[in-house]
Parts: C-alpha cells; structure tokens; sequence
C-alpha cells in the first residue's frame, strides 16, 4: 500500500514540477525536506498525531514551510497532511526524487568492495558503467564488505553485477556438489 501512495503522490508533484517548468527547483526542495522531516521526529509526530485535527497539522505546515518553500511545494505539502497521508511523506518525496532522477538520466549506484577503491579505480569505474548505460551522470554510493573477499558488487536499480570472489567460490561450491564421483 505505501508503494502505491508514494508513487500516486510522487507522480502527481513530479506532474505538476513539469507542468510548472520547475523540476530542478521542486527537486532540491524535496530533498532539504526529506532530510527535515527525518531529523525532526517532533515535526512527524505531530503531522501523524491522531488526536490533532486535520485543520491544524495544516496550519502548522503553512507557518512552518510558507515563504521558506516554493507555493507549489507548500500547497502539496497541505495536500498530503490534508489527505491523511503525512505518514508517507517520507516514501512520497523518495518515489519523486528518484522519478526526478530518472528523468535527469542520474543513475543511482551502490558499489561494495573487499577494501576501499582508489579514486583512479573509482573514475574508471564511472566511466565503464556511464559507457554502459543510458545514464548522463551518477550518484555513487561506495562502501566496504571484506567478506566479498574480493571483486565489486555494483547494483543501479533492481539490476546486479557481482563479480566478488564470494560468489564465484558459491558458486564453485555449487558446481562441485552436483559432480558425482563414480
């Protein structure tokens, strides 16, 4: 159910960001408020508060966001809360930015390593997966996993490259136990 919210709400802002010819705008809006409503769990209690009306977790987001964010923002802000939907606020500007990003051609990546890549490797890197995508650019998310002992782990959406020694020994595994020794 939060899937379909998010992206029934998503869809909508990212509508209305190409209708108003401001997706870059609503964009970085989106993100300073995702990060808001994640560092101030106050702000969330009180939008999903079930004892406070509807009429006045709105008032609270016009005097907490008019003038600070776009009318467009704002009024979709009102929106939500008006709906019900403030609970999902989080999943809703998550399902817009990554619409956004798609639209922009920005490819998300998260790359796991054995140990931590050198910047040469991690442009030549880049440079491999934008040749190999219809990306225009990416956002790169490295971390370190020593127990793929070796070898990369790239992911960019539902889509997986995993090179790492740890599956190819998984997979050697697999394979030995299915010789049968006569």
């Amino acid at each position: 159910m939060a899937k379909i919210v998010s992206k029934v709400y998503g869809d909508a802002l990212f509508e209305l960001a190409l209708e108003k010819q401001s997706v870059t705008a609503l964009y970085e809006e989106a993100e300073a408020l995702r990060k808001i409503f994640r560092d101030n769990g106050e702000l969330m209690q009180l939008l999903t508060h079930p004892k406070i009306s509807k009429e006045e977790k709105e008032a609270a987001v016009k005097a907490i966001f008019d003038g600070r964010v776009s009318d467009d923002m704002a009024g979709f802000l009102v929106l939500v809360v008006d709906k019900g939907r403030a609970d999902e606020l989080d999943a809703v500007l998550g399902y817009f930015l990554s619409v956004v990003k798609e639209y922009k051609k920005i490819g998300v990546v998260d790359v796991a390593s054995a140990v931590e890549l050198t910047d040469a490797q991690k442009e030549k890197l880049c440079e491999k997966l934008l040749a190999t995508t219809d990306y225009a650019t990416l956002e790169v998310n490295y971390r370190v996993d020593a127990a793929l002992i070796g070898g990369l782990v790239v992911r960019i959406g539902d889509r997986v490259v995993d090179s790492s020694i740890r599956t190819k020994l998984s997979q050697m595994e697999k394979q030995l136990q299915r010789i049968q020794l006569s």
